[in-house]
């Protein structure tokens, strides 16, 4: 039963994901007309220029910036919000334009990992825009309320390995974003916490679940309970980044460093690292019977329906990627993986 219950779950994860193996082996160029080449030179340290970048919008169209790297890099996003003079609080203007790029990624094949950061110093996000807020309409609040919530989702959905790189504020709904990316990094001087209750709200963006499931449950309840903002040697030393970092002087440390693991998970199997995180993802939710089919479920890649008798069954499919790593071994050689 933990299997065919393990199997379930995978096939339903991968409709929710709208991810199949045409999906994976798909290959050629970008799946958009916007993708542009950075120079190689580009992909090193902060993000400044981002002189190739897509505009989503033809209002305020700099708010979000979108930078695929080329060279050694190619396949990290970068994606940089700046807005400045609201500390990079959600606005309406962000969750769509951050709703495109996140839609965008999540269709590319090419598209090996994600880093969110801030092109403002000092912040990553204040959370949501109040000055906004205050002046929507009352009908208007929900709606808005449902986006950005779904916005955070989607992040966490995406089928590739996601970093936030806080190099400074993460408060409130900008710490659920951060939250929802896979692996958070830290300088040591941001300040980070969910602090609604000050508000007389709740975290209402997956904080109440995310940050539990993350530092457990008894500190989650007291950061949230407090209204608590930790700095990032706090954080790290709770769970709440994996790596805080001393800030320099240009204030990116924490972007530097998460580009340091996107470079490390570059090279690895693509397929590989999908099928991890779905299988790490769905699994941490149940039990570890059910657990272990998901894993054997995501082991086996390809999962076909059989409708006669309405079980599931799984089968071995050998990816390229795979006969790759195996003659690589063979050679003592470093792989050349493509995703296929």
């Amino acid at each position: 039963m933990a299997v065919l219950g393990g199997n379930r779950i995978v096939l339903q994860a991968l409709r929710f994901q709208k991810v199949d193996l045409r999906y994976f082996r798909r290959t050629g160029a970008y799946s958009n007309s916007f993708h542009v080449a950075v120079p190689a030179t580009a992909s090193c340290g902060r993000p400044d220029g981002w002189g190739f970048t897509r505009h989503y919008s033809s209002e305020a169209k700099d708010e979000l910036r979108v930078k695929y790297l080329d060279g050694d890099d190619s396949g990290i996003v970068v994606f940089g919000i700046n807005r400045p003079k609201s500390k990079n609080a959600i606005s309406k203007n962000l969750v769509k334009l951050m709703s495109e790029a996140v839609d965008d990624v999540k269709k590319n094949s090419k598209v090996r990992s994600v880093i969110i950061c801030s092109l403002v110093p000092g912040i990553f996000c204040a959370g949501a825009d109040l000055k906004e807020r205050a002046k929507m309409h009352q009908s208007e609040v929900g709606p808005f309320v449902s986006k950005a919530r779904a916005l955070i989702t989607e992040l966490g959905n995406l089928p590739m390995p996601t970093i936030a790189a806080i190099d400074g504020a993460a408060l409130g709904g900008g710490l659920e974003m951060a939250l929802s990316c896979d692996i958070r990094v830290s300088s040591n001087n941001a300040k980070m916490g969910l602090v609604e209750a000050k508000l007389a709200i709740i975290p209402g963006a997956g904080g109440t679940q995310r940050l539990p499931r993350c530092i457990g449950v008894s500190v989650a309840k007291e950061l949230i309970f407090a209204a608590r903002v930790v700095d990032g040697v706090e954080a790290c030393r709770i769970g709440l980044v994996s790596h805080s970092v001393e800030q320099n002087p240009s204030g990116d440390s924490a972007y530097l460093r998460a580009l340091e693991l996107a470079r490390e998970f570059n090279p690895q199997g693509p397929i590989a690292i999908r099928m991890a995180k779905l299988a790490i993802n769905q699994g941490i939710e149940v039990d570890l019977s059910t657990g272990l089919a998901i894993e054997e479920a995501c082991y086996s890649q390809l999962v076909v329906l059989n409708t006669k008798v309405s079980v599931l069954f799984f089968k071995v499919i050998p990816t390229k990627d795979r006969l790759e790593g195996l003659a690589a071994f063979r050679e003592k050689r470093t792989p050349r993986f493509k995703g296929e």
